[in-house]
């Protein structure tokens, strides 16, 4: 039996494992729920549920029942970077114009984060991030704005070892950028602020970073302002094209 509303693929499992996704679209649901919705034998929804949510595409919410899981956000977040890349180029410039600094993107992957792109001080002292450059989580404003909005279990996972705290991933969230000096390298000072997805996901963060001489040991003072102007009109790219 297809209740997806189409045709079946011919993967029967895959066909029943999109039943289950399907089901759950439409919010939280027991297991009871998900037999009723998808019209699988109880038995089979729940190795399949469960085998979902091995590999983060299903999750349970507080009270055991299951629900769409993290990976299918990180997922259509990755559909969305070339959107993000595409529109990247000229806000990293402006970015640099305006505050006179190295500009970047990072993208997580993992349990690192990748700099997707970036436009470069054209001279004098700079901080230089090559594109396909990979970085620790662990430390840098942008790995702080990468983590902050995580659900909780990740983010008690992700300080582990890490340079920043949770107390000051909450200042994260309550100002809406992050600052570090020299937390990642030494004599070098960042500020970053999150880029947002359609659903409002925290898709990337948009850094300037450069020497703490020029950048000051308030780097936020100085350039939060620019660094989160980037940041909205990146996020207002993704949301026209989402």
């Amino acid at each position: 039996m297809d209740n997806s509303g189409g045709a079946s693929s011919g993967v029967g499992v895959l066909d029943k494992a999109a039943l289950v996704l399907s089901a759950l679209e439409s919010g939280p649901a027991t297991l009871a729920g998900l037999v009723t919705a998808t019209g699988l034998a109880r038995p089979t929804a729940h190795r399949l549920a469960v085998a979902l949510e091995h590999h983060r595409m299903v999750a349970r919410d507080m009270q055991g029942r299951f629900i769409l899981g993290p990976r299918l956000s990180e997922l259509a977040a990755a559909a969305g970077e070339d959107r993000l890349l595409a529109t990247a180029g000229p806000v990293l410039t402006h970015l640099r114009d305006v505050t006179g600094e190295s500009a970047q993107l990072y993208r997580r992957q993992g349990d690192m984060r990748i700099c997707v792109a970036a436009a470069e001080r054209l001279s004098g002292l700079r901080d230089t991030v090559p594109v396909g450059s990979t970085l620790p989580m662990k430390a840098g404003s942008a790995a702080q704005v990468l983590m902050a909005w995580e659900e909780p279990e990740r983010l008690h996972r992700g300080l582990q070892g890490a340079r920043f705290t949770a107390t000051a991933l909450s200042g994260v969230r309550r100002r809406g950028w992050a600052q570090s000096i020299g937390e990642r390298e030494p004599g070098v000072a960042s500020v970053s602020a999150p880029v947002r997805g359609p659903s409002n996901r925290v898709v990337a963060a948009v850094s300037v970073s450069g020497p703490i001489e020029r950048l000051t040991r308030h780097p936020g003072r100085m350039h939060a302002q620019a660094v989160i102007d980037a940041a909205m009109r990146l996020s207002e790219a993704l949301r026209r094209n989402g």
